[in-house]
Parts: C-alpha cells; sequence; structure tokens
C-alpha cells in the first residue's frame, strides 16, 4: 500500500536545477535577465539564419522571419513552462501524499487521521450522530519484532492494516496511530455498531495465515471502543476512553475488545 520516497530532483526537467541554483544565487532579476538574453539571441540567431538561407534582406522577408521565429520560441518556452507546471503539480501531489499516510502501512498517519477526525466528530456532536473510535494494538508485537526480526514486524504490521481496511465501509478512517497501534473512526455508527466491527476485525487478524522464514507467527489484537457521549467535550475525551477501553482488553488477557460502557459484541445497524 505504500510508496518510497519519490526523487523529486531526479524527475524535474534537466534545466530547472540550473535555473534555480541561478535565481537562488544570484536573484529573481539575474534570473529574468538570462531568460530575456536567451529568448532574444535565439531569436536575433534564427532570423539572421533564415534570412541567410532565403538569400533576401528586405523588410517583408525580415518581418516573416522574425514571426516564424517567435513562433518557434514561444513553442519552445511553452513546452518548458508547461513542462515545470507539470512538476511543480507532481510535487504537490507527492508531498500530499507522504504528509498524510504512514509510509509503512499506507493507512493515513496520526497527525493526518486527527485533522480528518475532528472534523468529523465535531459534525456529529453538533448534529447528534452516532460516532465510535477504535483503539487497536498488536499483541506481543515486541516479542514478535525480537524474536524474528523487525522486518518481520513490519509485514506484520501491513498485513494487519491490510485486513483491517477490508473490512471497513469506504466512510470509516483508519490510521497507524503510532507504533504497533492502530486507530479507526467509524462515522454514523452506533455502539454495537462499533462492537461489532472491533469483533469482526479481531477475528479477521486471527485468522491471518501468517510465517516468517517458514515458521508460523501467532497473530492477535486488543481492541478498545469508545462512542460519542454527551459529556465527550473534544476528541481527547473520546480518544481518552477509547484508550481505557484498550487497556481493558489487555488487562483481560488481550486478543479481546472491550468497550468503557461494558456493553457485549452483538447486532447492530452498522452497514457495509
Amino acid at each position: 500500500m505504500s510508496t518510497p520516497s519519490p526523487d523529486l530532483e531526479h524527475d524535474a526537467p534537466a534545466w530547472l536545477p540550473w535555473f534555480g541554483h541561478l535565481v537562488t544565487r544570484r536573484g529573481l532579476w539575474a534570473g529574468l535577465s538570462v531568460l530575456c538574453g536567451t529568448v532574444w539571441l535565439l531569436a536575433l540567431g534564427l532570423s539572421q539564419l533564415l534570412i541567410t538561407v532565403m538569400g533576401r534582406g528586405d523588410r517583408l522577408v525580415a518581418t516573416l522571419c522574425t514571426s516564424a521565429c517567435a513562433l518557434l520560441i514561444t513553442g519552445v518556452f511553452g513546452y518548458l513552462f508547461l513542462r515545470l507546471v507539470q512538476f511543480q503539480d507532481q510535487t504537490r501531489q507527492r508531498v500530499s501524499h507522504h504528509a498524510t499516510l504512514d509510509p509503512l502501512t499506507g493507512t493515513f498517519n496520526r497527525r493526518h487521521f486527527l485533522q480528518l477526525v475532528d472534523r468529523e466528530w465535531s459534525r456529529a456532536k453538533r448534529y447528534n450522530m452516532d460516532c465510535a473510535l477504535l483503539l487497536m494494538d498488536v499483541d506481543h508485537f515486541k516479542k514478535v519484532n525480537d524474536t524474528h526480526g523487525h522486518l518481520c514486524g513490519d509485514r506484520l504490521l501491513r498485513e494487519i492494516a491490510r485486513v483491517s481496511g477490508e473490512t471497513l465501509r469506504q466512510a470509516d478512517v483508519l490510521a497507524r496511530f503510532g507504533g504497533e497501534e492502530f486507530a479507526v473512526f467509524l462515522p454514523h455508527t452506533d455502539p454495537l455498531g462499533a462492537l461489532d466491527v472491533a469483533e469482526r476485525i479481531r477475528e479477521r487478524v486471527e485468522q491471518l495465515d501468517f510465517s516468517w522464514e517458514e515458521r508460523d507467527v501467532p497473530v492477535s489484537v486488543s481492541l478498545g471502543v469508545a462512542s460519542l457521549q454527551y459529556e465527550h467535550l473534544t476528541l481527547d475525551h473520546l480518544i481518552h476512553d477509547a484508550d481505557e477501553a484498550l487497556y481493558n482488553a489487555k488487562a483481560a488477557g488481550r486478543n479481546c475488545v472491550r468497550a468503557k460502557l461494558g456493553l457485549q459484541p452483538g447486532h447492530s445497524s452498522y452497514a457495509h
């Protein structure tokens, strides 16, 4: 799901680093002078070349040669300008991509997750709509790293992110919250629906056929569930409740789902 960091300098037009270095060192006016001088010299040289080739130097020929040179140079510099615009747009998209996603799992990173969820949480609070937050922690992840190495741990996180994402709706928001911890925001989801989602994620992860160097690696997760309550004045309060529920899930032996209100997974209106 993740993509490697792009080499922006390698993808840039060949002339752009040199010109950018000139502007940085000499200033904008120096760069503009070089650009205007280049255009003038090209126009002069090409027009003289055309007049020489045609063997005529009257006013009409000079006008036609100058017009032809202007069109040619406009096309060349227009192409270069459009390449620059294209490069800047690609750079903006790549920077935005890497600013919002976790490079390992391809899920949203914590910062972007909180920005998205804060808006959704505020809307749910304002219009009295259901929403819920899940916090998920990979059980015994340190032991996996210590026993099989960090490459195994990285792959395990990617697999858990993949199966978790497959369990969710398009509107749900999945993020790597830090280390081996993930967060899921569920808009328009009541408490029972949130518990059902958490239980489905737990089951999908437990069923993972995960192995490393021909050795089976048992996988499980613990999940804490919190639903929007009247007393939640900020998003931090919702996160705090989910964190307490996650702590209770770990204390109960891990590989289970717990909610602050003590609800148990059951039938709900959560729709795929």
